[in-house]
């Protein structure tokens, strides 16, 4: 894994030093070497993580056989030997061992259509000197990162918005319609907060020459959904048993020490399982625990680890801990990120990175296999009996005290219309669409594209395809990238491998949700390996106590960040209601935590850029 920069301008806009700047700022994606390629029309930098073929041949910009094309590339290919011995085959000679050549003479021989072959997580940009022309190209789910800045016929992009943020041709003006998703939904999946940095989409490429920039998608999600779906539970079993081992066992190639984050949940056990199934040697495992116990698994991780004879790894995390590292955030993230358990992440990449150069996580099995309870709310919202009761329940639920009811109140109060992004913002905790434009005094729903689908979807699938387009690639796998990758750490995701996925994509939503058992066939395929009773227990998320921590040890943040100077200063949201929200806490409204939390984010953010 590396950090990518680089930039490309027919009007000489950028310079050599220029370049250096931006590739200092992502020193920490790779410790390990630095390089540069510059002619005036095209800059190249590189920060390079030694994972494969750890010689100095195989560093970063590199040069194709031919000398027509230069390349930067951060990620892994899984399939590189495979793809290397297809090119041998036809006369393709290698100087190295790497993946990075492989990516490059693949594209030499067969253009932008060699990208649908890759099987990996990667971001990468090919500049051809003799067309004159640069692609940038992102992996299928948006695993790894890829930035830009356009204007006219220049571009420049980086792996992160710190290094585009050192041009002075970037403007800082923010974007109202990020603003407004971020309170809606604790991430922005919008481009950026700045508007004037893009994110590449998912599953795409972009093409730029003197004429103009032009984005192509070379794998759609919504075309991967068949008519016909995966019902028969036997067959299912053993197809996904083997998808999970295929996966795993293609992502365990590295030259460098591999181990897994265990949590002791289904999707890191799973992850594993599989890993020391198809692992020689005993592999490593790393687990997060917190001082209280409704929010401390490391016990059930252990457990796990001590049936699978791992070699474990554990921590347990103090406030004062995490105190430490939430001055860091908004230095890690560049905008706001209001997902706490970024903070655990942190601590488990710092804990793995002492042991290992490369972690397999669990990401992507609450997604594809039906884990989160939004989904049983998108099935009970949809039912026609319960809307005619929705306007007498919900100020029922309203005056309930525990949180359960005030959630089910504001569920029953949702609009109709962008129901997955509403039904997941009062999951969370975040702030209503009202809410959000009576903070910002302005209405900017966020809406998801609508897709066309081969077959029609239920509830739970169409609210899982939400999380599979948003919530995954703009929260879940910025967190991991992020919080890893500032350890020096590369982590791979094995559930979110493109075949695996489009094979959950077609399973029967009746095998994922079944008998009121969440992921239920992912759990059969465990179950096999591990013993059930290690499981026995109520769904916990990867949390931190950030109510508790917020009125304690944390509370410090309340008073810095959301104090009414402070916030009447930045003027991004409506300083009195955010006054009346920090005085209903500080009195005892626990419930509203997560909405302190992102007011107290967006102003570290502010304090720092604004």
């Amino acid at each position: 894994m590396c950090g990518i920069t680089g930039f490309f301008s027919f009007q000489q806009p950028f310079s050599e030093n220029q370049l250096k700047q931006m590739t200092g700022k992502l020193a920490h994606r790779g410790p390990d070497a630095e390089g540069f390629f510059f002619d005036g029309l095209c800059g190249l930098g590189h920060r390079r993580l030694s994972i494969i073929d750890l010689s100095s041949n195989a560093n970063q910009p590199m040069t194709s056989a031919n000398g027509q094309f230069m390349c930067v590339f951060n990620g892994e290919i899984y399939n590189f030997k495979e793809i290397r011995s297809d090119l041998e085959k036809e006369g393709v000679v290698f100087k190295t061992q790497s993946d990075t050549e492989v990516l490059l003479e693949n594209f030499v021989k067969n253009g932008v259509e060699s990208f649908e072959k890759l099987n990996g997580i990667f971001a990468f940009a090919i500049y051809d000197k003799l067309k004159e022309q640069l692609i940038i190209c992102r992996d299928r789910l948006g695993i790894k990162p890829l930035y830009y800045f356009h204007q006219g016929t220049a571009l420049a992009f980086a792996s992160e918005i710190k290094a585009l943020l050192t041009l002075p041709q970037v403007s800082k003006t923010i974007s109202k319609t990020a603003l407004a998703d971020f309170l809606h939904l604790g991430y922005i999946p919008s481009d950026s907060i700045f508007s004037d940095i893009k994110k590449l989409p998912a599953a795409c490429y972009a093409v730029l020459n003197e004429n103009n920039l032009k984005i192509n998608t070379y794998w759609q999600m919504a075309e991967k959904i068949t008519a016909n779906v995966i019902a028969n539970e036997t067959q299912a079993l053993a197809e996904l048993d083997v998808q999970l081992r295929r996966s795993v066992d293609l992502q365990m190639v590295a030259d460098v020490p591999l181990g897994v984050f265990l949590s002791g949940g289904i999707d890191s056990s799973v992850v594993a399982t599989m890993a020391s199934q198809v692992s020689a040697t005993q592999i490593k495992t790393f687990s997060i625990g917190f001082e209280e116990e409704k929010f401390n698994e490391a016990p059930f991780a252990k457990a796990v680890a001590g049936h699978l004879q791992t070699d474990h790894h554990e921590l347990i995390v103090t406030a004062k801990q995490a105190q430490n590292l939430v001055i860091e955030l908004i230095d890690v993230f560049d905008e706001p990120f209001a997902d706490s358990s970024a903070i655990p992440t942190m601590l488990v990449s710092a804990l793995a990175r002492k042991h290992v150069a490369v972690a397999l996580s669990g990401d992507g099995g609450d997604e594809l296999f039906f884990g989160y309870g939004s989904y049983n709310w998108a099935t009970r919202l949809q039912k026609p009996l319960l809307k005619k009761l929705y306007p007498i329940m919900a100020p029922l639920m309203a005056f309930g005290k525990k949180d359960s009811f005030r959630k089910a109140a504001n569920m029953f109060r949702l609009p109709e219309s962008n129901l997955t992004s509403h039904i997941f913002s009062q999951e969370q905790g975040f702030f209503s669409q009202q809410e959000v434009n009576n903070l910002l005094n302005q209405t900017s729903p966020f809406h998801p594209e609508s897709e066309v689908f081969n077959r029609s979807l239920s509830a739970m699938e169409k609210q899982a395809f939400f999380d599979l387009n948003y919530y995954l690639p703009e929260d879940l796998l910025v967190k991991v990238d992020r919080a890893s990758m500032r350890y020096g750490l590369e982590v791979r995701v094995p559930l979110l491998d493109h075949d695996l996925v489009t094979w959950a994509l077609n399973l029967s939503p009746d095998l994922k949700y079944k008998q009121g058992i969440r992921k239920y066939l992912l759990k059969k395929v465990l179950y096999q390996y591990v013993p059930e009773k290690l499981f026995d227990r109520p769904k916990r998320g990867f949390a931190i106590p950030l109510a508790k921590w917020l009125t304690t040890d944390l509370k410090f943040l309340i008073d810095e960040f959301l104090d009414e100077k402070l916030v009447r200063q930045a003027g991004l949201v409506n300083s009195e209601r955010v006054e009346r929200l920090k005085n209903q806490f500080l009195k005892g409204g626990n419930f509203i935590y997560n909405k302190i939390w992102i007011l107290i984010v967006l102003h570290q953010f502010a304090k720092k850029h604004l």
